[in-house]
């Protein structure tokens, strides 16, 4: 008889749209689910989570081991938020320096990390479901950076310093970029390269 093969293990890119659970099973009516955005391999899971309301890149493989790789506090995750209002040079600095949140109605400290305001708004493509009325006072856009990933931890954060997230798009894991990958489109890939310090 012929040996095994050993089983190839298949991973994917994703931009995750705004709506969509990063699930394939959901016992919830009428929420739209990642799995049916491409015909998925058997066995495949995302790697970390988007809340529903959330977009941008999100990593889905067959193999565990690569999901653990991913999930790793060495690897950074960037994310663009805009916030209500013109965020100030203070509440950047509490956000870098690290702020108190509640994760299942315990208080956390948030890890240090990367934040800055972008000059300019990102060059994405309105959301399907509008933000809000402009009627409502100026936004503006921010970069955060993580490397941990607590539940709905941005949102969290840019409210506990007085500016809460309209919408939050992923634009970066590690050294892999969202580019200009549209909204629902999945690309398959040998490999997640990852430089990690």
């Amino acid at each position: 008889m012929p040996p095994e093969t050993e089983f190839e293990h298949r991973h994917f890119i994703i931009h995750k749209p705004f709506g969509y659970l990063c699930q394939f099973v959901c016992e919830l009516p009428k929420k739209k689910l990642i799995g049916e955005l491409y015909d998925f391999p058997k066995g495949t899971m995302a790697i970390g989570r988007l809340d529903e309301d959330s977009e941008g890149l999100l990593f889905l493989t067959t193999d565990g081991m690569m999901s653990e790789m991913v999930r790793s506090k060495k690897v950074e995750k960037e994310y663009f938020a805009q916030v209500d209002g013109l965020i100030t040079d203070d509440a950047i600095e509490k956000l870098k320096a690290g702020v108190e949140i509640g994760i299942r109605n315990v208080k956390y400290l948030t890890k240090s990390c990367k934040a800055f305001r972008l000059e300019k708004a990102p060059d994405f493509p309105p959301r399907i479901r509008k933000i809000r009325d402009d009627r409502h006072g100026p936004t503006c856009w921010i970069s955060i950076t993580l490397t941990e990933g607590k539940e709905r931890q941005i949102r969290k954060m840019t409210a506990a310093v007085g500016f809460p997230t309209l919408r939050l798009i992923r634009v970066r894991i590690g050294d892999i970029y969202l580019g200009k990958l549209e909204a629902c489109k999945v690309k398959e890939v040998e490999n997640f390269l990852l430089n990690c310090p």
